[in-house]
């Protein structure tokens, strides 16, 4: 049981990129300020817009963040990291780098006596067929093996041409599809039997209540990083918004 005296932090959702500098210098004063504060941050999925290998653990950018998170992790702060729709190709070597310790998708904490239910997000989202659909195809050992015996070169060519499929696709989808869908909030909190959840994955910062076989629940979705920086600080009182700026 977590019985914090500092606060635990939560993100998601940064899409960090060399294309865009001003988000990865707003988390790096993230980690060198409010994270040494805190007794852990969680990472809830898409800390990269996109995870080609851990050979690309070369990559100057993608160097720059581990050892920073590193570097948090080295000043006393937990550091935890779930990967999610965009960056679920990272492994062992990122881990070691960047002194993360993941997270199974799902995963139950208890934080100063609250059940707490930590998803990436996008398993809520099943009125998405196609992209539940390439999930399952995408998680497989079997396509992580064969993703990964392609040259680095191919991987990022490969992804590129999803994420820009993906945007695209989101041009014709309602927002109903896109977002948590409300049975499968319902039995998420039934089956892992907690009051509490906490997510990613739409971009949607907000605080929900619901009411499931008479208890009351709270769901937080955590917001992105691209117009500014958020994070969900949560201790023994509750839970908080904090801006990052």
């Amino acid at each position: 049981m977590l019985t914090p005296k500092l606060p635990i932090l939560f993100v998601s959702d940064l899409h960090l990129t060399a294309r865009r500098p001003e988000t990865a210098a707003l988390f790096q004063r993230f980690l060198a300020g409010p994270a040494r504060a805190a007794q852990a941050l969680y990472i809830l999925g898409d800390l990269f817009d996109y995870w080609a290998g851990d050979d690309d653990l070369a990559d100057p950018f993608n160097a720059d963040i581990c050892a920073t998170l590193a570097e948090l992790a080295g000043a006393g702060t937990q550091t935890f990291f779930m990967p999610g729709n965009r960056d679920f190709l990272t492994g062992e070597q990122f881990s070691v780098s960047s002194r993360l310790t993941f997270l199974d998708d799902p995963t139950v904490i208890d934080i100063a006596g609250t059940s707490t239910l930590l998803m990436h997000g996008d398993t809520l989202c099943t009125d998405d067929a196609d992209y539940l659909a390439f999930r399952a195809v995408a998680r497989t050992p079997q396509w992580r093996a064969d993703m990964l015996a392609k040259p680095l070169a191919e991987r990022k060519a490969m992804l590129d041409a999803l994420r820009a499929r993906s945007e695209n696709a989101k041009q014709t989808k309602g927002y109903d599809v896109m977002d948590a869908n409300a049975d499968a909030i319902t039995d998420a909190f039934r089956r892992h039997s907690v009051s509490r959840i906490i997510h990613g994955h739409t971009h949607r910062q907000a605080r929900h209540d619901h009411r499931v076989d008479g208890r009351a629940c709270e769901r937080w979705v955590l917001g992105d990083w691209h117009a500014a920086g958020n994070a969900l600080a949560v201790d023994a009182t509750g839970c908080r918004w904090l801006t990052i700026v």
